[in-house]
């Protein structure tokens, strides 16, 4: 200790020394946007699989039902499930066509277009001067 935390000890009246603790602060996560959006895409990829899966159990058993009772009602419904599918693995396809354009835009550079002038400065100013005008 110093001569003056000695002092100030002494009129104070404490003892003691100064213990520096350490502090273990937790250390904070980031989102990472692009772990977010790979998460989401895996989620929506399994539950897109689950829904295909389940409608071509449907499917089966209404075609089942179908051929048994020859009703039109059951084979309209069976279209329209059939229908249901389809549309399905087309979300699915465009759920994979969406994240390769989100993967795109974190990939691309930006492109810079840099316009040069070749050319006099009586000419640029003549240039300049006629845009003026109009």
């Amino acid at each position: 200790m110093s001569k003056v935390d000695e002092k100030l000890d002494e009129l104070l009246g404490i003892k003691g020394e100064i213990v520096e603790v350490e502090k273990n602060l937790p250390t904070i996560q980031h989102n990472n946007k692009s772990q977010e959006q790979t998460s989401d895409y895996k989620y929506s990829r399994e539950v897109f699989y689950g829904l295909v899966e389940r409608g071509q159990d449907a499917i089966e058993g209404i075609l089942d039902i179908a051929r048994e009772s020859e009703h039109p009602r059951v084979y309209e419904v069976a279209g329209q499930l059939i229908k249901t599918v389809s549309e399905t693995t087309e979300k699915l396809i465009d759920l994979q066509a969406k994240m390769k354009e989100l993967d795109k835009d974190n990939t691309m550079p930006n492109k810079v277009n840099n316009n040069l002038f070749v050319g006099s400065s009586t000419e640029l100013q003549r240039i300049l001067k006629d845009h003026a005008q109009k």
